[in-house]
C-alpha cells in the first residue's frame, strides 16, 4: 500500500494518480467485458477474501460487474482500514440497490470533475 506522501512515487506518477489517468489501462478490461465503466471498484483477490471473512455480506458487492468508477469512489475514495471499508461497502450497496442511468450520470460527472480539477474523493 502507498501513503499520500510516499517517496516511491515519481513526479510523473504523482500527476498520473492525481489526474486519475493511471486508470486508463482498465479500459481494456471494459472492452473485454470484464469490467464496466461504472460499478463497485474491484479489489485485489487476497484483500477481497480477507474482507469477506471480516465484514458480513461483503461478497454481495460482487453481484454486479466491477467498474472503473463508482458511487463509493466519488463519495469516499480510497480506504484501507476495515471500518472505512465497511462504510465504503454501504456506498456500493446503495449503488446496487438504486442503480439507474441518473446515478451513473452523476458518477460520470463527479469522476470527470475530479480528473479535471484533481480534487474530489481521495
Amino acid at each position: 500500500m502507498t501513503s499520500s506522501n510516499d517517496r516511491r512515487i515519481t513526479r510523473v506518477g504523482h500527476f498520473l494518480r492525481k489526474s486519475r489517468l493511471d486508470e486508463l489501462p482498465q479500459i481494456v478490461n471494459v472492452l473485454k467485458r470484464e469490467m464496466s465503466w461504472i460499478g463497485p471498484r474491484p479489489e485485489a483477490e487476497v484483500l477481497s477474501q480477507w474482507y469477506e471473512a471480516e465484514i458480513p455480506f461483503y461478497r454481495y458487492r460482487h453481484i454486479v460487474r466491477p467498474g472503473i468508477s463508482g458511487w463509493a469512489q466519488v463519495n469516499q475514495g480510497h480506504v484501507a482500514e476495515v471500518d472505512a471499508v465497511r462504510d465504503k461497502l454501504y456506498y456500493d450497496f446503495y449503488y446496487i440497490k438504486h442503480f439507474s442511468p441518473w446515478i451513473d450520470l452523476l458518477i460520470v460527472a463527479r469522476t470527470i470533475r475530479t480528473m479535471l480539477t484533481g480534487f474530489g474523493a481521495r
